[in-house]
């Protein structure tokens, strides 16, 4: 297992507090096309219509899978990074409030136990934050290109003001 905190490689970047990430397994995948698809009917009264479920994964070359165990003490952050890839976040415990740099208004989007959510890859950068007097653990799967980094720590955007 790997546990880090952030990358102090990144000159102007806003350190992780009390927020521990910890590798649970990461794997290599080569060049992958998946197309799954299932029509699911709907079981409501009203509607007997089929409904289709469609996901789709494509890459151009290898990736890396990786599996994060996601831990923030009470007033704890992750600090604003972004991540090369999608994220799909669980949240198993508590509560995290994540926040996007891209917002002038710097709307908070909470998320407790039970709920899930998706950190789109891109040029944007967010922070996630446990502004609750418990601890807060989320589950992340990413799939990256293969061999770069999986966090990218980011300078503070200064649209919110913590």
């Amino acid at each position: 297992m790997v546990t880090a905190l952030h990358n102090p490689g990144n000159a102007g970047a806003t350190p992780a507090v009390r927020f521990a990430a910890t590798t649970i397994l990461s794997r290599r995948f080569d060049k992958d096309e998946v197309l799954s698809q299932s029509i699911v009917p709907d079981s409501s009264e009203d509607d007997r219509r089929a409904k289709v479920w469609l996901s789709e994964q494509k890459t151009a070359g290898p990736s890396d899978l990786y599996v994060q165990s996601n831990v923030w003490q009470p007033g704890g952050s992750t600090g604003w990074h972004t991540h090369p890839g999608n994220s799909l976040i669980f949240v198993a415990a508590g509560t995290v409030t994540e926040y996007e740099s891209s917002d002038r208004d710097c709307k908070p989007h909470v998320y407790s136990k039970g709920m899930r959510f998706l950190d789109p890859r891109g040029d944007h950068a967010h922070i996630v934050r446990n502004e609750g007097d418990t601890v807060a653990r989320t589950i992340a799967v990413q799939l990256i290109p293969a061999g770069v980094a999986r966090r990218i720590d980011a300078a503070d955007p200064g649209t919110c003001h913590f």
